[in-house]
């Protein structure tokens, strides 16, 4: 997979968004000035498929709390979603699914699936009655039935897009 360096970016920052050791980063990008990195750079993240290989999207959208599947372009299904609240609002951007993790205890229910963004993430809830509502720490909650559905459907490098 590439990402395209963003303001601010560093080697390190990409290393934790993507959950990769800096070293694996280094090892992947021998020919770039770790040192002097420029907004636009490609940077080749290991281990990761190319989104643009994979036929599976997701598009979010915070103000209708939804989440859209979609195929090839084709919406194949809408779930209901809760979203961040004011003072820790979902953050709007292009990401991928970088891994999972079943069972990740806590408030995050069944499943959890990180974003190419430290700390946010797609996940099951232990509260079924906040979907619909923006009361999340800033990540993107699903019923159980949902993010397992969901999980069960789009790999690892899947494309995801929240907008406002």
């Amino acid at each position: 997979m590439i990402h395209i360096v963003k303001p601010g970016d560093t080697m390190y920052k990409i290393s934790v968004d993507y959950r990769i050791s800096l070293q694996q980063l280094y090892a992947a990008n021998p020919g770039v000035n770790h040192l002097q990195l420029y907004v636009g750079q490609r940077i080749q993240i290991p281990g990761l498929p190319d989104s643009s290989t994979i036929p599976y999207s997701i598009q979010i959208s915070i103000s209708k709390r939804r989440l859209s599947l979609y195929n090839n372009g084709r919406l194949v299904k809408i779930f209901p979603i809760a979203v961040g609240k004011m003072l820790t609002s979902t953050p709007t951007g292009e990401y991928v699914i970088v891994n999972r993790q079943m069972n990740p205890g806590g408030p995050f229910g069944v499943m959890w699936l990180s974003l190419s963004k430290q700390g946010y993430g797609i996940h099951g809830t232990n509260n079924p009655s906040s979907i619909g509502k923006a009361v999340s720490a800033g990540c993107v909650r699903m019923h159980n039935r949902d993010v397992l559905q969901l999980a069960e459907m789009v790999p690892n490098g899947t494309k995801v897009i929240i907008q406002q």
